[in-house]
């Protein structure tokens, strides 16, 4: 009989322990994403670009919106087409000097649900690199974020497709 009510006791204290949780919102205000067509673009009115073309980075980040703006000569900016995935769309832009990838920004990424942008700040700033190391569209997928991933590659692969 003792042992009946020391389980029920716990059990009870697990489950107001349980159910008491809350989970933590992040600190940090997501920013928002701008869409487009796709299509070549050499401007853009987007806010989230400073001048000079430059992208300020910041450890964790990466680019978000066009960076289209006041491009350098001898460089071009291609969109890729809207991926639609389970979550949202996915569309990111490359920057391109002398056929070669130099920078790469998303231009939509699914923000449906905070996981959607923790996903998003998890995954872009992967695939970004190994975009900028490959140089072509035949990267590896981010585990835990095979929807994005997936969107990525196909909005990258019509990028790369139309430069050709």
């Amino acid at each position: 009989m003792r042992r009946v009510i020391l389980a029920i006791t716990g059990t009870i204290a697990g489950l107001v322990a349980l159910l008491s949780f809350k989970s933590h919102v992040p600190s940090a205000p997501v920013a928002a994403t701008t869409g487009g067509t796709g299509g070549t673009s050499t401007s853009s009115t987007s806010p989230s670009s400073s001048g000079g073309g430059q992208t300020e980075v910041v450890p964790g980040a990466f680019p978000q919106g066009s960076i289209a703006k006041n491009l350098p000569a001898g460089e071009t900016a291609v969109n890729g087409k809207v991926a639609s995935t389970s979550y949202g769309p996915v569309q990111i832009q490359l920057i391109k000097r002398n056929s070669k990838i130099v920078k790469v920004a998303v231009l939509m990424q699914p923000t449906n649900t905070l996981n959607d942008v923790q996903i998003g700040k998890f995954a872009f700033p992967k695939l970004i690199s190994e975009t900028l190391a490959a140089q072509n569209g035949k990267i590896d997928a981010v585990s835990g974020a095979t929807y994005t991933s997936a969107g990525y590659t196909q909005s990258l692969q019509s990028a790369l497709d139309k430069r050709s």
